[in-house]
């Protein structure tokens, strides 16, 4: 389950989410017609679906009150079949966190916490328009750690206009200080009709140096990598812990493939072989979801898109999403048992060209895994353009 939540005290210069700053007062209603969105869903269910993990992600979560929260997890779990162990993560500014907070987080059933870092330099966040500092992200790490959080991931941000290689590394080193159990490093990109496009497009940043971030991934690969964590995915590193790497549950989803249903205004979903995407506007979420209409499984009131997903389609995504994941790649035991095909018999040319061009392995005891290579890694997206359309070649 995804559950986004579109309020920001300030919206960031490089953001292109769906969120709204100064739009707070509407937190109540937007948490009621959450929970009518979720029941108005589960309604329209086969069965009463399973579900593993709960990521709240937004905008900014942390802005709701600790009753809201709860809320929405008691309607989830009334609605659906919440595993005991379900992982429930929520996405938090280091600025508005209080240990008070914190603790009703962990009371209402919160166990991984996702905290925006970004950067340890001031001039960076100040660049990137970011509402706090390195000291707000000691605190809330200790305070979540006080609060009985032991599952904790840092985002990080590389490629800003003006980082410098040294300084990357001194945010890494800071980073690892705070010994989170994960990290998330993002290249900064320029997404269309942020400020940071008019900045830089205006000459006002300077150009973004694709080089030199690809020398602060590969210097955050080797520390990493020296510091006990596993690079599991592209951009997500989990320590390893007595033996298991403490990964994102929730993400894996994704980058399996496999269902998961997404609340809120503009949240996207992926079941009964649709991809939907909700209105995106607060108010207008809010009327869809108080007008009664109930649709069939897997749309809501909120729904406005749906893509069906053909056999074809579903195995083109899952070659792209599954070759993110760095160690465990796409598996031709686990892609025959789900399409009924061998990877070579549907994807046979563009496999052979991509090894021939050193950017896909053959991993694993018997070799059944197709993965990135460390040089694929860092030319990703030209691996994944290869699975899209319908020029694919067997």
């Amino acid at each position: 389950m995804y559950v986004h939540i579109p309020f920001c005290r300030h919206r960031c210069a490089y953001c292109d989410f769906n969120t709204y700053a100064g739009k707070e007062g509407r937190i109540e209603a937007y948490t009621d017609a959450l929970c009518l969105e979720i029941r108005s869903l589960a309604r329209g269910a086969p069965a009463r679906l399973p579900v593993h993990t709960i990521f709240f992600g937004g905008g900014t979560p942390s802005l709701v009150p600790p009753a809201g929260l709860s809320r929405v997890i008691e309607t989830l779990a009334q609605s659906f079949d919440l595993s005991h162990q379900a992982e429930i993560s929520l996405e938090a500014n280091p600025g508005t966190l209080s240990l008070p907070y914190l603790e009703n987080l962990r009371r209402i059933g919160f166990n991984r916490l996702s905290l925006g870092m970004q950067s340890a330099h001031p001039d960076d966040l100040r660049l990137l328009e970011r509402q706090h500092d390195y000291v707000d992200v000691v605190q809330a790490v200790k305070w979540a750690r006080q609060a009985g959080f032991s599952n904790l991931n840092l985002d990080l941000i590389f490629g800003i206009p003006g980082q410098s290689l040294e300084r990357w590394r001194r945010t890494l080193d800071l980073a690892l200080a705070l010994r989170p159990e994960h990290l998330s490093l993002y290249a900064l990109t320029l997404e269309h009709g942020t400020p940071f496009e008019r900045w830089s497009a205006h000459g006002l940043v300077p150009q973004a140096d694709p080089d030199l971030a690809a020398d602060m991934y590969e210097t955050a690969e080797e520390r990493l990598a020296r510091e006990g964590y596993l690079h599991y995915e592209i951009s997500n590193w989990a320590k390893v812990i007595d033996g298991l790497a403490r990964v994102c549950a929730h993400n894996l989803q994704y980058w399996h493939n496999w269902p998961y249903l997404g609340f809120g205004a503009g949240a996207h979903g992926y079941a009964g072989g649709y991809r939907t995407a909700n209105v995106l506007g607060i108010e207008a979420y809010i009327r869809r979801c108080h007008s009664g209409d109930e649709r069939a499984f897997p749309f809501s009131p909120a729904t406005v898109n749906a893509l069906p997903i053909d056999r074809f389609t579903e195995m083109q995504e899952t070659m792209m999403v599954g070759l993110r994941l760095t160690e465990e790649g796409v598996s031709t035991h686990e892609f025959r048992s789900r399409f009924g095909k061998d990877i070579r018999e549907v994807f046979g040319k563009d496999v052979e060209d991509l090894l021939n061009l050193g950017l896909l392995e053959w991993s694993g005891d018997d070799h059944s895994r197709l993965r990135l290579t460390t040089r694929g890694r860092l030319l990703g997206n030209q691996v994944f353009m290869r699975f899209v359309g319908e020029g694919v070649s067997s």
